[in-house]
């Protein structure tokens, strides 16, 4: 059939070129040849296509490739159908001026075929499967090459349901011309000014490399005037596939941040932890779970992941064997504080490096409950790393927080003490296993987070509560968070505290203000801001570093080192002891005492 279709065309255009040829008044012996020739000038042009497997394609899709196809294989089939004329032989060919002239008409009316089998696909027989009662119309901001793709995504595919309408876009030079028949009609703030824009019901940027700062912007000027904000992933999510429509998904706080991808020494990781035996502490937790996925690509000999909690392990377990990571994966439930277990797991499978992620996070809860704390944050952590001594661990990398710099918090202090421990049992066996920890701020979308908090407030209908109006953090993304803890693993030497540039801190009023409205909400005339005061152990802001550590420079330019002037003593070992006989003698006002003897900058709240 399409050997009829291909031919019909080919034969028409040819019988056309003699009448262009010779300005309709073709002479009669011209008109005898013309019908000598049709068949052999069908038959060496079929071949050509199917030569270049156009015979073999579907019309109804039809793009810049399949036109190079065509012009090429109609150049061909008319430089063989010239080759007798050369050659003195006018038998099977047609003349020269006809050659030329059928060439022309012959890839125009080929290709006018096969768009016009295209559009009726797309316009009519696509158009009527599904398609809505009403377009919603759009505006896309940014007419570079993603927002051209997404335009010309929607036109060619109406039954999704949406209209590009107009263009925004930063550069002047766009502004009044036309991307596949859409105006530009000048950068997003001309919402403000313009009169006489069409009716708009949502707006996608399309600006993939554009900075948080020029997002923020962008999406605060849009939903001042009640429009819903999508966007397209950023670059790097792109580039492994074309930008479509299906890509589109709504704004998220994470662009809006503007965390920028940090660079890490991937050879180096892959060297530490490829062919190796690896334990992940916490391994069902949301630092802990990330971290099994990142090492499961580097090809460990085995990773073990300790979790107390079943369910969560079971989680991350089901994902990475998804991933084909079955033959690499060991779940083992298990409790840090048990210490028979724990060194049954040590001497078992003689993990090389440690990553201990597991601990207690959740800043009010501690306040309440100091003993589970600091049993679980210090005494779990001395335990883990006396084990790694006394079994020959190479390398162990503590999780630790930013709340451990002059903390005024439970949870940050038992952390500064399980730091201390790190320090203690580095100086005490400098040969040894290399012990390191590494600070992050608060970490997007973990569990307990503020930002779940907010969007379960906003769902409910407000009001959003916010402790005070001037608190400010430090946040990164988990995966960012992971790679730092990767990166420190290679760049310890022992006896280190790691910090990332955690760039400028966020205050939190504004994460609520710009949550709010990335729903399509107003503050204040939808939903309330209620500030309730700090919490106990909560501070305004977050600190960097402690007084008695001393900055060090490291080959990474994000990454900062601070080695502290000192370490945990023999006596500060034995008021461990001390207190852990008698933890549960104590009510929490004496424990956060007690904890303030062995971390001095320790500032406790008191009930």
């Amino acid at each position: 059939m399409l050997a009829i279709i291909y031919g019909a065309v080919i034969g028409l255009a040819y019988y056309m070129a003699y009448e262009v040829r010779f300005d309709f008044q073709v002479p009669a012996v011209y008109q005898a040849e013309r019908l000598h020739l049709i068949w052999w000038v069908i038959g060496v042009k079929l071949v050509a296509l199917i030569w270049v497997r156009q015979l073999g394609t579907v019309l109804t899709y039809f793009s810049i490739p399949d036109l190079l196809r065509l012009i090429w294989s109609m150049a061909v089939a008319s430089l063989v159908l010239l080759l007798p004329r050369l050659m003195g032989i006018t038998l099977l060919s047609p003349p020269r001026g006809a050659v030329l002239v059928d060439y022309f008409l012959c890839v125009s009316a080929l290709c006018a075929m096969r768009l016009s089998t295209r559009l009726f696909r797309e316009r009519v027989t696509m158009g009527r499967k599904g398609m809505p009662e009403r377009r919603q119309p759009i505006a896309i901001v940014g007419a570079g090459d993603a927002g051209a793709s997404l335009a010309k995504d929607f036109i060619n595919a109406p039954a999704r349901g949406f209209k590009p309408v107009i263009f925004f876009d930063d550069n002047p030079e766009k502004h009044g011309k036309l991307v596949h028949g859409v105006p530009v009609v000048g950068p997003p703030e001309a919402i403000d000014r313009l009169k006489g824009l069409p009716e708009i019901d949502k707006v996608v940027i399309a600006m993939p490399s554009a900075p948080a700062k020029r997002i923020r912007e962008v999406v605060s000027v849009m939903t001042r005037h009640g429009l819903k904000v999508e966007t397209l992933p950023a670059i790097e999510e792109l580039a492994s596939g074309r930008v479509t429509a299906n890509r589109i998904r709504p704004v998220e706080v994470q662009d809006l941040l503007g965390r920028t991808e940090i660079g890490l020494d991937s050879a180096a990781i892959r060297e530490l932890v490829t062919g190796r035996i690896v334990m992940v502490t916490g391994a069902g937790g949301s630092i802990g779970s990330e971290l099994c996925r990142q090492i499961a690509r580097l090809n460990p000999q085995r990773l073990l992941m300790v979790e107390q909690s079943e369910g969560s392990l079971f989680v991350i377990e089901q994902e990475l064997n998804e991933m084909g990571m079955s033959g690499v994966i060991l779940p083992l439930v298990g409790d840090i504080l048990d210490e028979a277990r724990m060194d049954y797991v040590y001497g078992r499978y003689h993990p090389a490096v440690i990553f201990h992620a597991a601990a207690h996070k959740h800043v009010y809860l501690m306040e309440r409950q100091p003993a589970e704390a600091f049993r679980n944050n210090v005494l779990g952590t001395r335990l883990l790393a006396r084990l790694a001594v006394k079994h020959g661990v190479k390398t162990f990398v503590l999780i630790s927080t930013d709340k451990a710099i002059n903390p005024t918090s439970v949870m940050g202090a038992t952390k500064r003490l399980a730091e201390l421990q790190l320090l203690g049992l580095q100086a005490a066996n400098p040969q040894g296993t290399r012990f390191m920890a590494v600070r992050f701020g608060n970490v997007l979308g973990s569990s307990g987070s503020v930002i779940p908090i907010f969007k379960r407030q906003i769902e409910r209908g407000g009001p959003i509560t916010v402790t005070h109006p001037d608190v400010t953090r430090y946040f990164m993304t988990i995966p960012e968070a992971v790679g730092l803890v990767l990166q420190t693993s290679v760049l310890g030497e022992g006896g280190e505290i790691f910090v990332l540039d955690m760039g400028q801190p966020i205050k939190i009023v504004d994460l609520a203000r710009q949550m709010i409205e990335l729903s399509g909400l107003q503050v204040g005339d939808d939903i309330e801001i209620v500030f309730t005061g700090l919490k106990p152990g909560e501070k305004l802001f977050e600190e960097l570093r402690h007084n008695t550590e001393e900055h060090v420079t490291t080959a990474h330019p994000k990454v900062m080192r601070f080695v502290s002037k000192g370490g945990a003593s023999a006596a500060g070992q034995g008021q461990l002891d001390a207190l852990e006989g008698r933890l549960y003698a104590l009510d929490a006002n004496d424990i956060k005492r007690e904890i303030q003897r062995l971390v001095p900058e320790y500032s406790p709240f008191q009930d």
